[in-house]
């Protein structure tokens, strides 16, 4: 049986011999071991077709053939996000079994349950939304081998952007929840020192959202706020926004919305100020637990919040990882970069994997032609195999 795209991404790095999928190096094992055995002839067979996005010019002219596929941040979850079918599949199984020895509670049972207010607090909501869309490309790779096969670029939003990492071989899945972990305790203390919050926002051509956030900001001072925050934290898609800082500068906006020609404006269920000066207390801690961690060279071409370009080698992803909590994310940027190519040219397909659509209508709003080929895998609703039951 051919190996899939995400079996030779996987299991280079670990069970090679074993042709295991995405769970591949979930426990750990003696996988570099395995891959230093492997000729380089046997290696280049294995990665096939990763090289081929090396080049800026050979990803603007990906064929309809190829695949992109796109993790989602907070603000994604749900109740119901994931379902006892999805553990028919091993891996998935092995995940989430994994997941509750890493946090120290039910994630699956989490995700099904609730309560909402525990699932929707950063802590909680991080991880549920890592292990969810990584589950969701296992099924993906389970039940549509050649797109998996055939997926040449990968992207995720704010915290989205570890679980593309571990999709594309850089991180082990362990280590990048025990991260995730420790990123989500420490924005949600982070939240709790300062009344703070994220304020969706579509403007019009001539809306100044730097211009509303320093008045914004004027107004905090005015009320005797030292050091006030409000800055853009998000750059969704055209005249798309999001606004963070200090709750008072928030509620200013929403109030002279016209002044600064916002259509429409819309306070996010978040509990702090994301990807702002304020995340600085979680710095710290995200930076000494990344330190400890092994990050090798992405198997394919992942795209970086902080810039909306690809990484092009592991020394630098520690680092981007940490500047992004307190950076905007640019996401806007990352699927003008992902989806560029000549007049004419094929647009790959995109697919969402994970809880919501958020991702897929950002793109739409970003890149029409391309959105035509969107579509979403999440692990909400599946299946369970039917139980065999003996004739009497």
């Amino acid at each position: 049986m051919a190996v899939s795209r995400i079996s030779r991404v996987w299991s280079t790095r670990s069970l090679l011999a074993a042709g295991r999928t995405i769970l591949g190096r979930l426990h750990g094992s003696a996988a570099d071991s395995d891959c230093r055995k492997l000729g380089p002839d046997k290696l280049r067979e294995l990665l096939q077709g990763a090289e081929e996005v090396a080049s800026p010019e050979r990803q603007v002219q990906c064929p309809t053939e190829r695949c992109v596929l796109l993790f989602p941040g907070q603000g994604s979850q749900h109740l119901g996000m994931a379902c006892t079918g999805a553990l028919k599949y091993p891996a998935i199984r092995d995940m989430f079994v994994a997941a509750e020895r890493v946090l120290g509670y039910d994630l699956l049972h989490l995700c099904q349950h609730g309560p909402k207010e525990r699932l929707d607090r950063t802590e909680h909501c991080q991880p549920a939304l890592f292990v969810t869309s990584l589950a969701a490309a296992e099924r993906l790779c389970q039940e549509q081998p050649e797109v998996v096969e055939k997926c040449v670029a990968v992207a995720g939003f704010s915290v989205g952007e570890f679980a593309a990492l571990v999709f594309s071989g850089v991180l082990d899945f362990t280590e990048a929840l025990h991260a995730v972990k420790v990123r989500a305790a420490a924005m949600q203390e982070a939240s709790q020192a300062v009344q703070s919050g994220m304020l969706s926002v579509i403007g019009k051509c001539q809306t100044r959202y730097n211009f509303a956030c320093l008045q914004a900001r004027e107004h905090c001072k005015s009320l005797g706020i030292e050091n006030p925050v409000c800055e853009v934290a998000s750059y969704l898609f055209p005249d798309g926004r999001v606004l963070a800082g200090h709750l008072e500068a928030l509620q200013f906006l929403q109030r002279n919305s016209q002044n600064y020609h916002f259509r429409r404006t819309l306070m996010l269920p978040v509990s702090g100020a994301f990807h702002t000066s304020l995340m600085k207390p979680a710095v710290e801690p995200l930076s000494q637990v990344l330190k400890t961690m092994t990050f090798q060279n992405p198997l394919i071409s992942v795209y970086c919040n902080i810039d909306g370009k690809r990484y092009r080698h592991a020394e630098q992803i520690q680092n981007l990882l940490v500047k992004q909590l307190v950076s905007p994310v640019k996401w806007e940027q990352t699927l003008h970069t992902v989806y560029e190519r000549r007049r004419g040219a094929a647009f790959p397909k995109t697919y969402e994997v994970g809880p919501g659509k958020q991702l897929g209508s950002t793109l739409k709003a970003c890149n029409a032609q391309a959105w035509k080929f969107y579509k979403h895998v999440d692990i909400a609703e599946v299946e369970e195999e039917p139980q065999e039951t003996e004739e009497s």
